[in-house]
């Protein structure tokens, strides 16, 4: 299963100091289309990985209504371990899909305008190795059985700090945004 997202980070430097529009300007300019640049922020202090603590995940699964993938997500909370297995570059790891599981939730929508989907939202903390979305799919069919009819879509939709305060993904540059005790409005993204 393959996923988009609308949340990388990428960090380059440069020989000399360049203004960010510009630069944000001339990456896409450069790249092919599909791929865009949508921020440009110069580096304070800190690596930008440990930022990165969670990524916030939509899965949708069409064909599958909300009430069938409810019992599935009840199940899979009601565990505080749930064991799965993925080949790694090392081989096959046997690793824990529910602890990393922040929030999950499932709520009922639509794909083409008139196909049942339902959709799960997820925040997972970043683990070694890694809980992917298909890795909850995976805990999902062990602990209940779900089996999506079809292939799902899965976007990251935003990947930063945990925020204490609703579990939710903070901006991992709001602090480089800070400029002489300012703060710098962060340009509006499209979801």
């Amino acid at each position: 299963m393959g996923a988009a997202s609308e949340a990388e980070y990428l960090e380059i430097s440069v020989t000399e100091r360049l203004n960010p529009v510009q630069l944000c300007q001339s990456l896409n300019a450069a790249l092919p289309p599909g791929i865009d640049v949508v921020d440009v922020v110069e580096a304070g202090a800190g690596a930008l990985a440990e930022r990165l603590e969670v990524s916030d995940w939509v899965i949708e699964l069409p064909g599958m209504s909300e009430a069938e993938v409810t019992g599935a997500v009840q199940a899979f909370l009601a565990h505080s371990a749930v064991d799965v297995q993925r080949m790694t570059k090392s081989g096959q790891r046997t690793f824990d899909a529910r602890e990393p599981v922040l929030r999950l939730a499932v709520s009922a929508g639509q794909r083409g305008g008139h196909q049942a989907c339902a959709i799960l939202r997820m925040v997972v903390r970043h683990t070694t190795p890694a809980v992917r979305p298909d890795d909850v799919l995976t805990a999902l069919h062990a602990v209940a059985g779900l089996t999506p009819p079809v292939p799902p879509k899965v976007t990251r939709l935003a990947q930063g700090p945990l925020e204490q305060e609703g579990g939710t993904v903070g901006d991992p540059l709001a602090h480089d945004r800070l400029r002489d005790g300012d703060a710098v409005a962060a340009p509006p993204r499209e979801r």
